[in-house]
C-alpha cells in the first residue's frame, strides 16, 4: 500500500494532476480525490455550451469512471471537506468522517463573486460557476423569460450567450466601456459587441448596478442612472476569487490565494496547492493552462524529481465566445515608448489581428476571429525570439513565415 495522498477538489486541475502522476508514479501513492460537487470532474470551460444545449452533461465529463479506476484512485463525490488538522495530518468531511494523509494537495478552485448590492440574496439571483448553476439557470430562464447578466468578462459573455441560445431575452450589463477589457483592445472589443448583439444579447456598457428588486423573488434590476430593467433571473458573473478558505483556517500562509513556492509546496512541507486556489510569486492565475503546468510540476516533484519547478508563465487567453475565436497574450495594448503595433483588420471577414513589437521582439498580440496562430505567437513571446527576419510576414501568420523560410 502506497503513501496516503489526498486531493481536495475534483476539477480540471486535479484531473490533470492525477493524469500526470499516473504517468510517472502509478501505484506509489494510495490516492483519494474528494469533490464537493456530486459529479465526476467536468470541463468548466464547456458549461456555456451545456447551458446553450449544444452538448449534454455526459459530453463535458473529463474522465470516465474506468479511467479513475485504472489510476488506482478512489473518488468521493458530494463530500465537502470542512477542516484540515495539520498536526494530526487529517481532513474532516462535512459529514464528520475523518481521513488521514501523508501528502495533501489542495485544488479547491475559486469562489464566484457576488456584488455587494441590495437584493443580491433574493431567489432568482445566481452565479455561474458550476453544473448546479447551469441547472438553476435553465429552470429559471427558458423561452420567454427575461434574464440579466452582470459582467462583460468571459463568464458573463458565456452566460449571456448560453441563456440566449436557451430562448431567454437577455440583457448583458458591463461597468466598463468595452467588453473583456482585460483581454481585448478597443477594436476587437467592438467586434465582439457586434457579435453578441447578433446573437440576440442586448448589451449595455457603462452600466452600474444599484440594486436588485423584488418581493420574495427577483423582479427587476435598477441601475445607478435610474433605469429599471425587468428580470426573471439575474446572473452575477463579475469574477472569482481563490478559494483559500480551508488553507486559511488550517493556518497555512495565504494572501489572495494559498501561497506556494516553485514546487507548488505551501508553508507546510506535506501540503501542496495548484490551480485557481494557489498564488505563486504574487500571481493567482485563474486560468486553465497555468494550472496544467503546475499539475505537471507537482506530479514530477511527488515522483521524486526535486528539480521540477514552476517559474511562472506568459499570461494568455485562448477561447471561443459566442462562436468567435479569441486570443490575447502579453502586452497587447501596445501603449508606451518604443512599442509598435502591426494591425490587420478585415471587418467583412470578421477578422482582426494586432501584434505589438518592441526592440525587434514580439511582446503582445490580440486575435479576433482567426486565432489559429495564437499558441505559436505565445511561444515567440515566451522565448523572446527575434522577429526582424520575418517581421513583414508575421501578421499573415505562421504559414506565411515558414513557407518563406522554406
Amino acid at each position: 500500500m502506497g503513501e496516503a495522498l489526498i486531493v481536495v477538489g475534483q476539477g480540471m486541475a486535479a484531473t490533470r494532476f492525477i493524469d500526470e502522476l499516473g504517468k510517472r508514479a502509478l501505484g506509489r501513492y494510495a490516492v483519494l480525490v474528494i469533490g464537493a460537487e456530486p459529479f465526476r470532474a467536468y470541463n468548466r470551460v464547456m458549461l456555456s455550451s451545456l447551458l446553450a444545449g449544444e452538448v449534454a452533461a455526459a459530453d463535458i465529463e473529463l474522465k470516465r469512471a474506468d479511467w479513475w479506476a485504472r489510476q488506482g484512485v478512489t473518488n468521493l463525490h458530494g463530500a465537502p471537506v470542512d477542516a484540515i488538522d495539520r498536526a494530526a495530518k487529517t481532513v474532516r468531511l462535512a459529514n464528520g468522517v475523518v481521513l488521514s494523509y501523508a501528502k495533501l494537495v489542495l485544488t479547491t478552485g475559486s469562489h464566484p463573486i457576488r456584488l455587494p448590492k441590495p437584493g443580491m440574496d433574493l431567489p432568482g439571483v445566481i452565479t455561474f460557476r458550476t453544473m448546479g448553476d447551469v441547472g438553476a439557470m435553465l429552470s429559471g430562464a427558458g423561452p420567454g423569460k427575461r434574464a440579466i447578466v452582470i459582467g462583460g468578462g468571459l463568464l458573463g459573455l458565456e452566460a449571456a450567450y448560453g441563456l440566449a441560445k436557451a430562448g431567454a431575452k437577455v440583457t448583458l450589463l458591463h461597468l466598463m466601456d468595452r467588453l473583456m477589457e482585460r483581454q481585448l483592445d478597443a477594436p476587437a472589443a467592438k467586434l465582439l459587441l457586434q457579435a453578441m448583439e447578433e446573437k440576440s444579447v442586448e448589451t449595455l456598457l457603462g452600466a452600474d448596478t444599484a440594486a436588485v428588486e423584488g418581493e420574495g423573488r427577483v423582479e427587476a434590476l435598477r441601475l445607478t442612472d435610474g433605469r429599471r430593467i425587468p428580470a426573471d433571473l439575474v446572473v452575477c458573473a463579475v469574477g472569482v476569487r481563490p478559494n483559500a478558505d480551508l488553507a486559511r483556517a488550517a493556518g497555512l500562509e495565504v494572501n489572495r490565494g494559498v501561497l506556494v513556492d516553485d514546487g507548488m509546496t505551501t508553508s507546510d512541507p506535506d501540503i501542496f496547492a495548484l490551480g485557481e486556489c494557489a498564488e505563486h510569486r504574487g500571481i493567482a492565475y485563474g486560468l486553465v493552462e497555468p494550472a496544467y503546468q503546475q499539475a505537471a510540476v507537482l506530479a514530477r516533484r511527488l515522483s521524486g524529481d526535486a528539480e521540477a519547478a514552476f517559474e511562472g508563465t506568459v499570461l494568455a487567453t485562448n477561447l471561443k465566445v459566442a462562436g468567435v475565436s479569441l486570443f490575447s497574450v502579453g502586452d497587447f495594448m501596445g501603449e508606451g515608448e518604443g512599442k509598435e503595433a502591426i494591425v490587420f483588420d478585415d471587418p467583412a471577414a470578421g477578422t482582426y489581428k494586432k501584434l505589438v513589437v518592441r526592440d525587434g521582439k514580439l511582446i503582445g498580440a490580440v486575435l479576433y476571429g482567426d486565432a489559429a496562430d495564437g499558441l505559436w505567437l505565445q511561444a515567440l513571446i515566451r522565448d523572446a525570439r527575434p522577429i526582424e527576419a520575418f517581421r513583414e510576414r508575421l501578421i499573415f501568420g505562421r504559414a506565411a513565415v515558414e513557407s518563406e523560410a522554406a
